[in-house]
């Protein structure tokens, strides 16, 4: 079941029971990714984000890395269906700002704002995926929750269609995005055309018999 925002209210900590929740947080990992408490009340941890992405991404390569303009150096290409990436974030860190460092990671050149997090939890035997504002701070979810990806998990996925800035889409990348359509249009012709051409063939090779005298 999908939720368009988090409508739940908010519970903030005290730093003693960010302490605690840490503590019971780290005694429960299996995996190692911890978190840490500073000095400051600032805490660090890790996040892992599913990508569930339906359009194509555009990536730099090395040599365009760093660039403000697009170049020829960069490619489009769908990304693998359940690809889990982890990131190192701070308690600080917005949902916005989440986003563009899981895509500088991977130096994909996409705009930002083409993206959104997503928050995926069960509830009553229910999975609720649930849009996260701007404003959120992920590894605070991911501290009240615990570190079982059964209660919390993060989805990155493209927004809607009728949300998209289609206004922050490149020339180069709204060309990629075609020639894969193209691509996928043809590759599914020919697919048909080999089915129908074997019915054909079958249907051929029954008439022949039963045409065949004697």
């Amino acid at each position: 079941k999908d939720v368009q925002k988090e409508n739940e209210p908010h519970v903030y900590l005290s730093k003693e029971e960010v302490k605690e929740k840490i503590q019971s947080y780290n005694s429960s990992v299996t995996d190692k990714l911890k978190m840490t408490l500073n000095a400051n009340g600032i805490y660090t941890g890790f996040i892992k984000v599913q990508m569930e992405l339906c359009r194509p991404i555009t990536v730099q390569s090395s040599q365009s890395q760093g660039r403000c303009a697009p170049s020829n150096q960069e490619t489009a290409f769908y990304l693998p269906d359940g690809c889990v990436n982890t990131l190192h974030i701070s308690s600080t860190n917005t949902v916005r700002e989440v986003i563009e460092a899981l895509l500088k990671k991977f130096f994909v050149a996409d705009n930002p704002a083409k993206f959104a997090l997503y928050k995926r939890c069960h509830k009553e035997d229910q999975v609720y995926t649930c849009k996260l504002s701007d404003r959120e701070h992920p590894l605070y979810l991911r501290l009240v929750a615990g570190p079982k990806t059964e209660m919390l998990d993060f989805v990155l996925r493209e927004h809607e269609t009728g949300e998209v800035m289609w206004e922050a889409f490149s020339i180069p990348e709204l060309q990629n995005f075609l020639r894969i359509l193209d691509k996928e249009e043809n590759d599914q012709l020919q697919i048909l055309k080999n089915r129908y051409a074997a019915y054909r063939g079958k249907l051929e090779e029954a008439l022949r018999g039963v045409l065949k005298p004697g």
